[in-house]
């Protein structure tokens, strides 16, 4: 009980001089505001960094392409968004492909996991999504089933496609962003459940089906949302590869050009760095999740830098902010502790008395902080997802993350800055000798 006895003492004794001590914690809240801020940005960044390499397939991602396709891969993290369809001309010049021989070689590099491999087969034919609420045609840019492993993509609403034994018939499809407004429907989720039609010709016959499948969910815009293009059902890319390639030679399916391959790699052994020069001294390019999410950790890993450096100039003014205040309080108190340390409180106690007080002006300055820091994070996380906000297509990316893994360790930190703060003081308070003190006037 006499440690919370020490506590009311000391904020009592804080708030005897009210301006002085509100200016001081005024001090310590502009620099814990300013960190914290840093701090929830850090996090926010990180959790949508993280998000967007599960959808790739976890940190050992990597990405194998023929020479020469580097500027293809970067096409692949942008999306163009719903495109009105026109039939196009066909004997256009394709990009390179990987031979037999080259997915051998790749099979067989130090570190790369050979049973990994996954080429997706997108839909890339000729092909249009039209549905019952609008006479506009939509072109089908990249359909693909979903590739095993741990692949989490970012959903704004809806689920993935049932991937389930019970549901290997069940047509679906996952829509990329913007494709629900451009079918007619107002909102993503009232597309959900609903059924479309996709349209494909076959290049063979000349002749052209369609297909009747259900949308299961809608994606999230993300920085990779286009790898994946829109995803379907198994029993969706059966049916559309039954008829789409009929009329192909009997073994064409197997024989579908490869332009990338989706792997994985021992990052026990190899850092992305090396695994990298390894593939490129085989002649061959890759991509690493870094590739894909180093341009927006490099831009925000500079905004926090900034903000590092303005908390920590708040923070040192606070801070001898702090040292001011109660080397100014000692003074004013200094026949106080001759009484006190007259009556028998040890130097200890005197002590620790000053060392709350400036541990209290740490608390309540960062829990302003973290308070009106939380305010301002989430009316700026509304503003930037509104329409018109720059982070409006990116519906799971949240600007500022507040946590109580990056709030506690943050104000604790900040009792302790206050606290070695005020250790002179307190130290300078503890070694009064209570005959002179009690003779100051």
């Amino acid at each position: 009980m006499a440690f919370f006895d020490m506590i009311r003492t000391a904020n009592h004794n804080l708030f005897r001089n009210k301006v002085r001590t509100l200016l001081t914690i005024i001090a310590i809240f502009v620099g814990s505001f300013t960190i914290i801020l840093n701090v929830a940005i850090n996090t926010g960044v990180d959790s949508f960094i993280d998000e967007q390499t599960a959808s790739l397939g976890g940190d050992n991602f990597i990405m194998l392409m023929p020479p020469g396709s580097a500027e293809m891969a970067s096409g692949m993290t942008t999306s163009s968004g719903p495109v009105e369809f026109v039939e196009k001309k066909t004997g256009e010049t394709e990009i390179g492909a990987f031979s037999d021989q080259d997915i051998e070689t790749l099979k067989n590099i130090d570190g790369i996991d050979a049973d990994s491999f996954y080429s997706p087969t997108p839909f890339n034919g000729t092909g249009y999504f039209t549905s019952d609420k609008t006479d506009k045609k939509y072109e089908i840019q990249t359909m693909m089933i979903l590739p095993p492993g741990n692949f989490q993509i970012p959903l704004a609403v809806g689920e993935l496609v049932d991937q389930t034994e019970a549901a290997k018939q069940k047509k679906q499809i996952v829509l990329e962003p913007g494709y629900p407004q451009a079918l007619g429907y107002e909102k993503d989720e009232d597309i959900i459940g609903k059924t479309i039609t996709v349209n494909f010709k076959n290049e063979i016959t000349g002749e052209w089906s369609k297909i009747n499948v259900e949308v299961a969910g809608v994606e999230a815009n993300s920085i990779v949302s286009s790898s994946m293009g829109a995803i379907m059902s198994r029993a969706f890319y059966d049916e559309l590869s039954d008829v789409y390639y009929d009329g192909y030679p009997e073994d064409y399916k197997d024989k579908i050009p490869k332009y990338y391959i989706m792997a994985t790699y021992d990052t026990s052994r190899f850092s992305e760095d090396e695994i990298k020069q390894i593939i490129t001294d085989a002649g061959y390019e890759a991509w690493t999740v870094s590739d894909m999410m180093g341009m927006i950790r490099t831009f925000f890993d500079a905004i926090m830098i900034v903000f590092t450096i303005f908390g920590g100039i708040a923070l040192l003014a606070a801070a001898i902010g702090i040292v001011n205040t109660l080397l100014m309080s000692v003074e004013e108190r200094t026949r106080e502790i001759g009484l006190d340390k007259a009556l028998g409180m040890s130097s200890g106690r005197v002590f620790s008395e000053f060392a709350i007080e400036a541990i209290s002006l740490g608390f309540w300055g960062s829990s302003c902080g973290v308070i009106i820091a939380m305010i301002v994070g989430s009316l700026v996380n509304t503003a930037v997802h509104a329409p018109g906000g720059f982070l409006e297509a990116l519906q799971t990316f949240n600007l500022f993350e507040f946590t109580v893994g990056n709030i506690l360790p943050f104000m604790l930190v900040i009792m302790l800055i206050a606290f070695l703060a005020g250790t002179i003081p307190a130290w300078k308070a503890a070694r009064k000798n209570p005959i002179d003190a009690l003779r100051y006037e």
